[in-house]
């Protein structure tokens, strides 16, 4: 009997992983680094680059997260009818490595996140900076590398890279260098609050990077990145590629400064708002959930 690609069974491209806490590490100012382990870690596949993944976190009064279902079909209804005083809160991150860690014959995984930390300003900033070895929580992540949730994807013949990030998306930004084949020109503006929020990145690939040190300012913030662009070069190449990523409003004006001021192809530019000003992470879990989300179709209008 002949079996065809539509008879095989569907692939699992997501479950859910339970991921404990085994070390932090202060980066910056800004950042912390949580380093998590556990045993469904084993059936972790990340695709590497910008890989996202849902993290679900416990309240201040909980230690750990529990969640009421974990059944691919029944999960989001009953995660979304716990109480709003018990429910853990759900957030989008990107893995910033993962790595195999020799322990007998088979070996541990460990993954690294990356969180951004203002105080008590959001509950993901609020839970990093409390968390400590033993703490578990719940995590939807891949079960394969080559999944959807990893959006940098350059063409064949790329020959120059342009990237934006802001703190959110640095994470993302520095697992990409990390990879980028030697000698790529990659021409990098990269936006933090603080100056000592400026981390040591390694690449093989000919970086020319620019700190975007915003220091607190506010309704400015997008005219100081576009001025970062505006004065500088960027690399003479035929098929470059764009990856533009942070708060919304200004991967906007980004994007639209490189399709439009600097003529790239919108087709070879990939953007993603990972957050907007004035809008709070379950608001815009809302607008996803209900369809209204912004569009990341290259096509889309500038």
């Amino acid at each position: 009997m002949t079996v065809s690609a539509s008879d095989a069974p569907a692939v699992a491209h997501f479950r859910f992983f339970e991921l404990e806490v085994l070390r932090t590490r202060r980066l910056g100012h800004s950042f912390l680094r949580v380093t998590f382990g556990g045993e469904s870690l084993a059936d972790f596949r990340s695709g590497g680059y910008d890989q996202s993944l849902s993290l679900f976190l416990p309240l201040p009064h909980q230690e750990h997260t529990v969640l009421p279902s974990t059944d691919e079909d029944t999960w989001f209804a009953a995660w979304r009818g716990v109480p709003d005083e018990e429910r853990p809160v759900m957030r989008s991150y990107t893995v910033r490595e993962q790595r195999r860690i020799p322990d007998g014959t088979d070996g541990s995984v460990e993954v690294d996140i990356d969180f951004v930390l203002h105080g008590d300003a959001s509950p993901a900033s609020a839970w990093a900076g409390r968390a400590s070895a033993g703490h578990r929580i719940m995590a939807i992540g891949p079960a394969v590398a080559e999944n959807k949730s990893v959006r940098f994807q350059p063409p064949a013949g790329t020959d120059a890279l342009v990237m934006y990030a802001d703190e959110t998306a640095l994470p993302a930004a520095a697992a990409i260098l990390e990879r980028l084949d030697a000698g790529l020109p990659v021409t990098a503006f990269f936006e933090v609050p603080h100056a000592d929020d400026r981390l040591e990145l390694a690449t093989r690939a000919d970086a020319d990077i620019t700190w975007i040190v915003r220091e607190g300012s506010g309704p400015g913030r997008t005219e100081q990145v576009l001025a970062a662009l505006r004065g500088a070069a960027f690399p003479d190449a035929g098929t470059p590629y764009g990856w533009i990523a942070g708060e919304a409003g200004t991967v906007r004006a980004v994007r639209r400064h490189v399709v439009q001021e600097r003529h790239f192809d919108r087709r070879a530019v990939r953007f993603t708002g990972y957050w907007r000003l004035g809008a709070s992470e379950e608001q815009l879990l809302a607008e996803a959930y209900a369809g209204q989300a912004p569009s990341e179709d290259p096509n889309s209008a500038l």
